[in-house]
């Protein structure tokens, strides 16, 4: 696969030209991050910075896919699923992010929009591979491989859904999200060069480019973040290359920053619920390390480092 640094070098290369002059669009337009009143005090400062950067690299990987697939002549069906879940979880994002930006406000659509939108286009992927004829069985620990259109069906709905949201949790912190999924799309495009699965490699290589170019402009301090169009995009294609791999228990360890992440709002939720308290000083807990003193950098690096560990260890596992 000598061609296979061609659709990182594209998209790579579409995202460093393109989003400077995005940012430039967006500064002139005034177009900028509505910070969350319940968020840090200290995360005020970054209001007004540019945002639905997403958009740039989500479409720079679509664009890099589409043509070197139909270079190599492997634009498959499961080509096509990726890219649907990239781009259809990631207008929902746009979506949410415009309408946030276009009435000043740090509330988009509703939930159960958003949810609607989700399931949806998790529909539309589960009903393309059944007209592909992708096996419909899950491996479900102690019971083996189980065969069953309605139980595959609702667990990548399940795992579409969950982890379209899990990423976009985990956008709090300049470069945390972009950082952690550079890490897992790599690992990915690890297990897709060792299965030969050609256009697995050039999707999420397509993709790792975005994001590298993307990662300039979005550490500390960030010039532009990803908002949803591109939180809700990396997740849903996560998802989709996991399932489509085979591998899709893989991502509670490959993804098991973003899992943690959505753990935290869960388990902070039931507590103060049931008994009052909180488990943690904030939510997600990304937040928790900086009300305890923690550095942006400090949080990145660490919870890039456990990403990081979280893959070595799926990946010694499963060789």
């Amino acid at each position: 696969m000598q061609y296979s640094l061609i659709p990182f070098i594209s998209s790579f290369a579409l995202t460093v030209i393109v989003l400077p002059l995005f940012i430039g669009f967006m500064r002139m337009h005034h177009e900028g991050q509505q910070i969350r009143d319940e968020g840090p005090k200290w995360h005020e400062k970054k209001s007004g910075t540019p945002t639905m950067g997403g958009v740039v690299f989500v479409l720079a990987a679509i664009i890099s896919t589409i043509w070197v697939a139909l270079w190599q002549k492997d634009l498959t069906k499961v080509g096509w699923i990726l890219i649907i879940a990239f781009f259809g979880y990631g207008l929902i994002g746009f979506l949410d992010d415009g309408i946030k930006l276009y009435f000043k406000r740090n509330l988009g659509l509703r939930a159960w929009q958003k949810l609607l939108g989700q399931i949806i286009i998790a529909a539309l992927i589960i009903f393309i591979a059944y007209t592909d004829h992708f096996p419909f069985e899950l491996y479900i620990p102690f019971m083996g491989v189980v065969q069953n259109v309605f139980l595959f069906s609702i667990f990548v709905l399940f795992w579409l859904v969950g982890f379209s949201n899990a990423v976009n949790l985990s956008d709090g912190l300049d470069g945390l999200a972009t950082g952690l999924s550079i890490i897992a799309y790599g690992t990915y495009a690890y297990l897709a060069y060792k299965q030969n699965n050609v256009i697995i490699l050039i999707f999420t290589l397509s993709v790792i480019g975005g994001l590298v170019g993307f990662l300039i402009f979005n550490h500390k301090p960030a010039k532009i973040f990803m908002g949803d169009a591109g939180s809700l995009a990396l997740g849903g294609g996560l998802a989709a290359v996991a399932i489509f791999l085979h591998h899709p228990w893989s991502l509670l360890l490959i993804g098991i920053v973003f899992v943690l992440e959505t753990l935290s709002v869960i388990l902070q939720v039931i507590s103060f619920q049931t008994t009052g308290k909180r488990i943690f000083k904030m939510t997600p807990i990304h937040h928790h390390f900086e009300m305890l003193g923690w550095s942006e950098w400090k949080v990145d690096i660490v919870f890039w480092l456990v990403g990081l560990v979280g893959s070595i260890i799926y990946l010694c596992i499963w060789r």
